[in-house]
């Protein structure tokens, strides 16, 4: 999908840290920009004041989501685990239900999830993410197994998507468009460190990247030393 067809885009998770700065990149790139968020986090979305249209809600309500992004040429969707109740799953469900025919889908989780198994983790990050999610599960905070079952979805979909797999954030400026590798263990990410303001620059230039469509990338900051030491053999995308 060229640049010119991209006129009108969703961001599902707006109010975030990561929703934010996608919505501020977008605007700069001239597209039409609806946001998604509940209710009561719309007061952080008031840097965009009448720049923005707001539908507020869960982001998992289909019916939020369907007014959402109906007319929209792509939709910039934040996986959340949040809580016990399949909000990732029912997120990611309703944007494929309704998103228009065509419309290209982009989806943010972390270096967990995997779509061909063909992911290498080191036992550290492995041990991590169980005890996360049993943690999370006990306090009813997040559900990890939910991000996976979501992006299954997605993968099974037969839409144009993208589900970016982000290392560990970070903030600070940006570092130019992250360098990414279709499976992680790829010596390129061991940096393991994304400036989320790259994060969010990935999202929003894969609107634009075919080359992007049904791919899993996993993704690092274009100046971390993995980066550097193997720049010239890449798949870099910048």
């Amino acid at each position: 999908m060229s640049t010119d067809r991209v006129k009108r885009v969703c961001v599902i998770g707006a109010s975030g840290k990561l929703g934010q700065y996608m919505v501020r990149l977008a605007l700069e790139r001239g597209y039409e920009v609806v946001g998604v968020c509940r209710e009561r986090s719309v007061p952080k979305l008031a840097a965009f004041k009448d720049r923005i249209t707001v539908v507020p809600g869960p982001t998992d309500d289909p019916e939020v989501v369907r007014r959402a992004v109906d007319g929209c040429d792509g939709v910039l969707t934040v996986l959340v685990p949040w809580g016990v109740r399949q909000y990732a799953s029912g997120t990611a469900q309703a944007v494929l239900d309704h998103a228009r025919p065509g419309a290209r889908l982009v989806f943010s989780c972390g270096w967990h999830i995997t779509r061909d198994g063909k992911d290498t983790y080191s036992r550290m990050f492995t041990l991590g993410v169980r005890i996360a999610a049993v943690v999370g599960k006990l306090v009813r905070a997040v559900e990890i197994d939910d991000q996976v079952e979501a992006c299954r979805r997605v993968f099974d979909s037969g839409t144009r998507w993208t589900v970016v797999r982000g290392s560990t954030l970070e903030e600070g400026d940006s570092q130019g468009l992250p360098v990414w590798s279709a499976h992680v263990g790829d010596p390129v990410l061991a940096s393991d460190r994304t400036r989320r303001v790259d994060f969010a620059l990935f999202m929003v230039e894969a609107l634009t990247d075919d080359t992007l469509v049904r791919e899993a990338p996993a993704i690092v900051g274009r100046l971390t030393p993995s980066a550097l030491a193997h720049a010239d053999g890449t798949r870099d995308h910048a």
